[in-house]
């Protein structure tokens, strides 16, 4: 399935004119990033990747992907969101998902045009298609989306693929992104940033990011010991796990408890287990 991706993404680069095109591939070093990355070199394009991070992102899987990017010989640009990311969340309730993915876009399509890019590029597979107003915007293959609220055209190359056709692609790929072991909040094995764990009814604070890292960064060691999938919610402090015994359990509330301090009796840990 791989080798026919990169041949079917070849063949449309061919069609649409687009192999000599720049293009901006926003990267986050998860597998439908690496794998969008891996095809669109291996097919001929000239794509360069962008990754943002914040006080809060995850160092191992950032590493990772500077390693990946430099085995492949692609240029590789780091943009720290940081402050941007705390202006557009203070304040607001979460997820904070949705004010962050909006950070993200406005600063591509603008580091995008800063610098000669011609097209932005994106991970999406089949599973993230968005049905409407978006999508309704894309004439012929939506592989290729002119959007004129973004300001340059879109390019999805796993638009087409399942998240199950990903996972075999990758695995056919050999890439194996690093992994936090996190449970995730769509309860799935859900890899991506510590702030996803904020409760949504929550207002977003600057505290409340420095706990729910603080926090899922300590559970993730026990995790990758013990090969199970841990993430807590913040500031409720409710334990997601997948693979937890009795004693685990015991062990991560002990955590949380040296870590936010002594419990008032009102709001003690919550135990999803699964």
């Amino acid at each position: 399935m791989f080798e026919n991706a990169i041949e079917e993404l070849r063949r449309f680069g061919v069609e649409y004119n687009l192999l000599d095109k720049k293009i901006l591939l926003m990267f986050s070093g998860g597998k439908d990033s690496s794998l969008s990355l891996l095809l669109l070199k291996r097919a001929g394009f000239n794509v360069s990747a962008l990754t943002f991070f914040h006080k809060w992102s995850w160092k191992e899987p950032l590493h990772w992907a500077m390693k990946f990017t430099q085995e492949m010989k692609v240029e590789h640009y780091l943009v720290d969101i940081t402050d941007g990311l705390l202006r557009e969340t203070s304040g607001r309730k979460g997820p904070i998902c949705i004010h962050c993915k909006k950070v993200m876009m406005w600063n591509a399509f603008w580091f995008a045009k800063n610098n000669g890019f011609d097209l932005l590029a994106k991970g999406d597979n089949a599973n993230d298609k968005i049905i409407g107003a978006l999508l309704d915007q894309c004439v012929g293959d939506i592989r290729l989306c002119e959007i004129p609220r973004i300001g340059l055209p879109i390019l999805r190359p796993l638009i087409h693929y399942t998240a199950k056709d990903v996972k075999m692609m990758t695995e056919e790929a050999g890439i194996q992104p690093y992994r936090m072991y996190e449970y995730g909040r769509r309860r799935q094995w859900r890899e991506g940033c510590p702030l996803q764990y904020i409760d949504r009814e929550e207002f977003l604070t600057k505290k409340l990011m420095d706990t729910a890292y603080r926090i899922n960064y300590e559970i993730s060691r026990i995790a990758r010991e013990r090969n199970i999938r841990v993430s807590v919610r913040v500031p409720s402090f409710e334990i997601m796990c997948w693979g937890c015994d009795n004693e685990t359990l015991k062990e991560i509330e002990n955590m949380i408890e040296r870590i936010k301090g002594e419990p008032d009796g009102r709001t003690p840990p919550r135990k999803t287990k699964k």
